[in-house]
């Protein structure tokens, strides 16, 4: 800024001194005397600056993709000469080296790859701008690639397959889940017949205790078999007879006093046989 014979400059800047045109110094920060229009003061920031970069650049698998890079730079108070003499346009120089580093890079790698190979490319990026700026006051602090942005075809293609992948994956656990439910409840339906088999034969050896015991106390009350067989059989009719009074439904067919006395026929007929054939097994094979 210059003003009548008095020029300011500002905090964060410093002023480059021409005389005539020709480059005299550095004025810092602050207020100083200057013969105007002979002498002249142009102010340059040294504050931190940031650039956009965007670069069109094809992948090996021939997806085009636009790459937004930002560069954060500086001018070096040193070489402030360079930086302002040497150079006309070093936005336009920054933006042509990451284009370079990045066309030479992305056809390299193919779409998904480039995502993986972002800080590779950073480093780069860095190296080549920074040897390049260097050279004329620029001091280039960091890069970031802030976006890889497919064209929107590629994009919804994307979104597709990473959709199918993750509901395949939602099936095959689901698939697992009931898989495990399945055996799980083959293995619980498993252990309740064993629990039901153990339970019904501990329930018939009881009962078949309860017969003997009932037995040997009607015989040791003077009874003969015969009527203490009867007597169990009478007793098992009428608990039978009972247990059908207690259900809804059930249909009892009438019949007359001699319907026991078959069924006790039919009882001892059986055992008879059944021993028949033990005894003639036993002759044939013993």
């Amino acid at each position: 800024m210059s003003c009548c014979c008095c020029s300011c400059v500002d905090t964060g800047s410093v002023g480059v001194i021409q005389k005539f045109g020709e480059y005299q110094g550095v004025q810092e920060p602050g207020c100083s005397c200057i013969c105007w229009p002979i002498t002249t003061v142009d102010p340059v920031s040294l504050a931190v600056r940031q650039q956009e970069c965007r670069s069109d650049c094809k992948t090996k698998d021939n997806v085009t993709v636009t790459v937004v890079t930002a560069c954060q730079y500086r001018v070096q108070k040193d070489m402030i000469k360079v930086a302002h003499f040497d150079i006309a346009d070093p936005f336009s120089q920054i933006a042509a080296e990451v284009d370079s580093v990045l066309r030479s890079s992305m056809p390299t790698m193919t779409l998904d790859e480039s995502y993986e190979a972002k800080e590779k490319m950073v480093n780069e990026i860095l190296a080549s701008v920074r040897d390049a700026m260097g050279k004329y006051g620029y001091d280039i602090i960091n890069v970031l690639i802030t976006d890889i942005r497919p064209e929107r075809s590629v994009m919804d293609a994307m979104n597709e397959i990473n959709a199918s992948r993750r509901q395949r994956e939602a099936a095959f656990e689901r698939g697992e889940a009931e898989k495990l439910l399945k055996i799980k409840a083959s293995e619980a339906d498993a252990e309740a017949k064993r629990l039901a088999g153990v339970g019904m034969a501990n329930m018939r050896a009881a009962m078949a205790q309860g017969f003997q015991d009932s037995m040997k106390f009607m015989k040791d009350s003077g009874m003969s078999e015969k009527e203490a067989m009867h007597m169990m059989i009478m007793t098992q009719y009428l608990d039978t007879l009972k247990e059908f009074a207690g259900s809804h439904g059930s249909i009892v067919v009438p019949h007359g006093p001699s319907a026991v006395g078959d069924l006790q026929g039919q009882i001892r007929d059986g055992f008879l046989q059944a021993a028949s054939q033990q005894k003639m097994s036993g002759g044939i094979f013993g």
